[in-house]
């Protein structure tokens, strides 16, 4: 089989592997998981299925790749860089509340169709698990944060904490009060940070 390219190393190649990874998210979002061949993408994309196999030698390696695609398209990083550069942990979890509202109704149609299919493709899983990796270790650290400068309730341990914290991470959550009962951003902002604040910050 072809070797994949394991780092684009010229502009054009950066912008093919992209279209390809633009058009595996466009096919999860509209279509669904079961929809995700290499010969979609390459439709999708407009592309030769040998163009597909250069990039990537199997949807495995597509759709680990998707992950960091989406996360450097919606800015993760620069939303993420807003909590650490806080000047408290109190302020860090004011900021966490903003990322959470500002960066997961982006990738939810993804999270839809992962989530979907998860427990039956072991493809859709390994995003998965990438994914809460991720989360969880922002939460973890958020936490710890908040009990190295003693402003963690006594109610909670950091692990106690970073879990609630990783479990308002939640598409459901989203859809039902975004969605379903039609509250604004700025709604759902000011009242994640009204529970987080009540329930986890100490004084």
């Amino acid at each position: 089989m072809t070797r994949s390219i394991d780092a684009p190393r010229n502009a054009r190649s950066q912008r093919t592997r992209d279209a390809l990874l633009g058009a595996t998210r466009d096919i999860l979002e509209g279509d669904g998981f079961e929809a995700l061949t290499m010969a979609a993408v390459a439709e999708r994309a407009g592309v030769s299925r040998r163009a597909v196999y250069l990039h990537f030698t199997s949807r495995v390696e597509m759709v680990n790749a998707l992950f960091d695609y989406i996360a450097r398209h919606e800015g993760l990083a620069d939303s993420l860089a807003r909590i650490w550069r806080a000047p408290d942990a109190e302020a860090g979890l004011r900021e966490w509340v903003a990322h959470l509202v500002r960066y997961h109704p982006r990738v939810m149609a993804v999270d839809r169709a992962i989530e979907r299919v998860r427990r039956v493709d072991p493809d859709a899983q390994r995003h998965r698990n990438a994914v809460t990796e991720s989360q969880l270790a922002s939460c973890q650290r958020l936490a710890r944060w908040l009990e190295t400068e003693g402003r963690l309730a006594p109610e909670w341990t950091v692990d106690g904490a970073a879990d609630l914290l990783f479990g308002l991470i939640c598409t459901e959550l989203f859809e039902r009060l975004l969605e379903t009962r039609s509250w604004t951003p700025d709604q759902l902002e000011k009242n994640l940070w009204v529970v987080c604040r009540s329930v986890l910050v100490s004084g």
